[in-house]
Order: C-alpha cells, then sequence, then structure tokens
C-alpha cells in the first residue's frame, strides 16, 4: 500500500503526495560545490568543470571537519545583528546561475542548530528581475521563488513542514522549480509541494550563501546564516 501525505498550500489547500523522492526534471549539472576547499580558501571551487568558482569571505571558515564531512562554516551571529558584514557572504557572480524560464533544482547539505537566516539567495526582494531564496524560519527551510510572466509577478513557496531541520544533524534539501509548481525533497523522502507557476527569474545580483547580498542591517536586513554546508549543487533542465 503506497503511503500518502497530506501536504498545506496555504489556507484551504491541501495536496496528497506519494512518499518518497521524485523525478526531477532539472537534470543537467550547472554547477557542484562540494565545499572541500582547503584551510583559509578564498575560492569556492564548482567541480562540474563549467568553471563557476564563487569568492569565499573572511569570515566563512574553509575545511571544517563536522560529523563526518568536510564543510564550510558560518559562525553564530544573530542574523540582524549590526553592522553588516558582507565577508560572511560566498559570492558566485555568473549568469549562468540565473533560472531563467526553465526547470531549475537547488541541492544543499546543512547542519544547524539555529532558529533564522538564509542559506542562499540570487536576488533579493526589491530587486529587478525576481529572485529565489532559501531560508530558515524558525527551524523550517522555506524556498521560495518569484519571478514575472509579461509583468506580472508569480511567486510560490513550500516549506519543510512540521518537523524542526535545526536539530544538529546533517540534511538534505533540493528545492526544485518547474512550470507549474515548486516542490522540496527533504532527505531523500519526504516532499513538499505548492502548485502555480513562478515566471522568468533574471537578476544581476551574485548568488550568494550565507545571507543577502544587499543588506545594512538597519533598512534591510541580512538575515545571515549560522551554520554548516556540506554541499551545494545547481541544475536547470
Amino acid at each position: 500500500m503506497r503511503t500518502l501525505k497530506i501536504l498545506s498550500l496555504g489556507i484551504g489547500a491541501l495536496l496528497l503526495v506519494p512518499a518518497g523522492p521524485s523525478a526531477g526534471t532539472a537534470t543537467d549539472e550547472v554547477a557542484t560545490w562540494e565545499l572541500n576547499d582547503p584551510a583559509g580558501s578564498a575560492t569556492m571551487r564548482d567541480s562540474s568543470g563549467h568553471g563557476i568558482h564563487g569568492n569565499v569571505g573572511d569570515e566563512v571558515q574553509t575545511n571544517v571537519r563536522v560529523a563526518g564531512a568536510t564543510a564550510y562554516r558560518w559562525t553564530k551571529v544573530n542574523p540582524n545583528q549590526f553592522p553588516a558584514k558582507p565577508e560572511r557572504l560566498v559570492t558566485v557572480d555568473d549568469d549562468d546561475l540565473n533560472p531563467g524560464s526553465g526547470d531549475y533544482a537547488v541541492t544543499v547539505r546543512f547542519r544547524t542548530t539555529h532558529s533564522a537566516g538564509n542559506l542562499m539567495q540570487k536576488g533579493q526582494a526589491g530587486s529587478r528581475g525576481g529572485y529565489f531564496k532559501l531560508q530558515n524560519v524558525r527551524g523550517k527551510i522555506t524556498c521560495l521563488f518569484r519571478g514575472y510572466d509579461d509583468g506580472v509577478r508569480q511567486s510560490k513557496a513550500v516549506n519543510s513542514g512540521s518537523i524542526p531541520l535545526n536539530d544538529g544533524a546533517w540534511h538534505v534539501i533540493t528545492c526544485e522549480r518547474t512550470a507549474d509548481k515548486v516542490e522540496m525533497t527533504i532527505d531523500g523522502e519526504r516532499i513538499r509541494r505548492g502548485r502555480g507557476p513562478t515566471g522568468t527569474i533574471s537578476n544581476q545580483l551574485p548568488l550568494s550563501l550565507g545571507g543577502k547580498y544587499n543588506c545594512d542591517q538597519v533598512k534591510i536586513t541580512c538575515d545571515y546564516w549560522s551554520g554548516d554546508f556540506d554541499y551545494v549543487t545547481i541544475k536547470a533542465g
């Protein structure tokens, strides 16, 4: 007998989804960052062969051995603590990282014991061209894609559900955007899904890991991440 999960898509909306991972349509590797770079590295190396390398901020620790993995670490800081510290970010400036209008999937293996902070994003609210982001909200991971279709904003978000993921264990999240939905797979098993289009997303801001790129902790909070990343992969379709 197949197990079905009841998933919330917003007020009054429920969706039954078979348990187990779904077959994604974004299968072409864009970039993979294994995050096993040497200690003190200023460059996040892309192992995909596409040469989409990133810049590592001075306050991001590299080559941290933790819980069976070699990881990047962001030490504890309040997400909105003044002043802004761009040195807490890893940034990757490459147009190939824009989702555009096609299928797009982001996978990250992470661990944290904290209840807030943005894992990654490309673009942000108020920037031209839309954006996507993954963020920690009270221990739940939320994935948001927001783009435009003929000038009309389209947005869809899903979250990881009732089980907090800030328990200090490693977790793998894949968030995939297709033409008519945003879908999140959690640890290869649980699936959360939101139906609806998200338009075209193409902006001039770099992909940032660990918080927002444009922020000042006064008018715009930086939402800095505290925790570890083991690897990040981006695929398109």
